[in-house]
Formats: C-alpha cells, sequence, structure tokens
C-alpha cells in the first residue's frame, strides 16, 4: 500500500482508550453521528428524545415513547458485541495501513471464535463503501487485470508446475489523475469477462459524465457512452509503460494481497478489492479513516452472517 503521510497518523491506543473509555462514549458518538441535528424518532419523526438511564445506547421518543437503539438499522445492527469491541476493531484495521485476516483480529480483540472475528471483518469492510461517493473525473487511466484464485476445494499440496487448478479472476481499475498526471482516487471491480458491455458498465458506474477516459487498445473499451475516449496502442511497448498508474496500482494490489491474506478467494474478491480502495484513497487521510468506516457503517444498514456466506454459492 502507498505510504502514509507523516502529518496525518492515524489515533494512537492510548488516545483511542482515552476517547473511547466505556459503553457510554462509544453511545454518545454513534448517536451524534446518527443524529447531527438531534435526536429524530424513526417512528413519528419526533425531534426531542433523550437516552435512557439504564442504558445510554437506547433513546426514547418523547412524542411517542417509542425506544431506539443507537445501533438499529446500522452495521452494528442486533450485534451482541460490545460497542467498545467494534470501535477497537475499527481502530485497529484503519491504523494498519496493510488491514489484517480474520485470525489476526481475532488474536487482537482477544474473541474466542474465529467465526465472530470474520463477520465482524466483514461487516467493517462493508463500510468501506460509500454508495454516494462521487465519481471519479477530469482524467482517469483504466485497465483490467488478472489474478490467481484458490477455491475452497483446491488441495493445499498442488503441485507447482504444469497444470492447476488455479483459476483466474478478472479485475478492472480506474485510476483519478490530477492535471499534472498523479493519482487522485481509484475504483476496482470483479468482472466475469473483458466484454464490451462489462467495461462499459463499469465506466458507466465509477466514472463522471465528460470525464477523459485514457486505456490500452483493447476493442472492449471502445466508445463508452458518456466519455471521451483515447485508446493507446500498447504493440512495441508493454501496458505498464503506457498505463503506468494503474499498473502500479495493480502491483500493489498484488503484493498486499499475497503479503496480508495469503492469496485471494473468489467468493469474496469484491470485498478485499472494496478494502484496498479504501486504504489507497485514503492514504493521505488515516487519521479521518476510522471517523469515515464507522461513519459509513451508521448509514448503510445491516447484513448477517447469511448474506456474507451466501456469496460462497
Amino acid at each position: 500500500m502507498p505510504a502514509r503521510w507523516k502529518n496525518d497518523k492515524p489515533m494512537s491506543r492510548l488516545a483511542f482508550d482515552a476517547r473511547f473509555s466505556d459503553e457510554e462514549a462509544c453511545s454518545h458518538y454513534l448517536a451524534e453521528h446518527r443524529w447531527p441535528e438531534g435526536f429524530v424518532c424513526p417512528s413519528c419523526g419526533t425531534c426531542k428524545g433523550w437516552p435512557l438511564k439504564r442504558n445510554r445506547a437506547t433513546w426514547e421518543c418523547a412524542g411517542c415513547a417509542r425506544q431506539t437503539s443507537v445501533t438499529a438499522g446500522t452495521v452494528m445492527h442486533s450485534s451482541h458485541l460490545p460497542l467498545r469491541i467494534w470501535f477497537l476493531a475499527a481502530h485497529i484495521i484503519t491504523s494498519h495501513s496493510n488491514g489484517m485476516s480474520a485470525l489476526q483480529l481475532q488474536a487482537q480483540l482477544g474473541l474466542g471464535s474465529y467465526k465472530t472475528a470474520w463477520l465482524l471483518l466483514q461487516k467493517l469492510r462493508r463500510s468501506m463503501v460509500n454508495p454516494d461517493r462521487n465519481p471519479l473525473k477530469d482524467l482517469v487511466e483504466i485497465d483490467e487485470t488478472e489474478i490467481p484464485f484458490r477455491s475452497r476445494h483446491d488441495p493445499e499440496d498442488r503441485p507447482k508446475g504444469g497444470r492447476s487448478p488455479v483459476g483466474k479472476m478478472f479485475v478492472v481499475c480506474a485510476v483519478e489523475l490530477s492535471r499534472d498526471g498523479h493519482p487522485r482516487r481509484i475504483r476496482m471491480k470483479h468482472i466475469p469477462d473483458g466484454a464490451s458491455k462489462t467495461l462499459h458498465g463499469f465506466i458507466g458506474q465509477a466514472v463522471e459524465p465528460g470525464a477523459h477516459v485514457i486505456t490500452d487498445g483493447w476493442l472492449g473499451y471502445e466508445n463508452p457512452p458518456a466519455n471521451t475516449h483515447e485508446a493507446k496502442v500498447v504493440s512495441g511497448k508493454k501496458a505498464h509503460d503506457i498505463l503506468h498508474w494503474v499498473h502500479r496500482v495493480f502491483s500493489n494490489l498484488k503484493t498486499w494481497a499475497k503479503g496480508v491474506f495469503h492469496g485471494l478467494r473468489k467468493c469474496h474478491l469484491q470485498r478485499y478489492l472494496d478494502e484496498f480502495v479504501f486504504r489507497w484513497n485514503r492514504r493521505r487521510h488515516m487519521r479521518s479513516a476510522f471517523d469515515t468506516l464507522l461513519g459509513i457503517g451508521v448509514g448503510i444498514g445491516p447484513a448477517t452472517y447469511r448474506d456474507f456466506v451466501e456469496q460462497r454459492a
């Protein structure tokens, strides 16, 4: 992953412990982010309420007396984990520039169950995608790559030479460039193929209409509906010489995946890509990554273990 800015370091563990010393501090933080203009009852719309004395994470409406948890309808919905565990997990994940596996997170949090750590990590990864994020603009490099994967049924002692059960996953990436040619933001998506319909669909989702798109000579990129397009033919030159930044990002992705997770599983590839994109786009804003992660989590709604497991099918 890209190096962090020295003047934008994340909170230290001491600072975290001081800021979120107990459940009440965490509840207060969530209430402020869920209702930045003040409490609003989700049932009747009354703008007056108060936290219960016996449980500061639950608010009671002054109008209809309905009680609402600060975690209801959020990524933390119906979780049996203390809020401080959620907050500590978010702090650990955003403080480590390279991230960590569920097994490492389990050890860091002292959780007895790997399943609990895995689900917690999946939910926080889901919170790394802001549904209202702005598309890439101005000048955008786009290319695709192949990443090897192993399924759950692949033998661990497969032969290294010759044919193997290792498959390939296709990933498309877009890199937004500044006017002086430096990278700003990125988007990534797991795609089934390099067909024109697939690539144009990605461009339509990730890139602002009117942006100037630069690709290699692959025909699948020709004539995107809402963008000007510049195809750079790479015959005689390697693609990474022509599309420098998008291939630098691919190189970082593969190094990151191998170093942290020892390879990627196909069933959850998009979640890994989402985490990588989150980290890259906040490489210069590490201090705010914690607030961003929990802020998105407050607004995206709940997900269950079954939701994540069914993605393996």
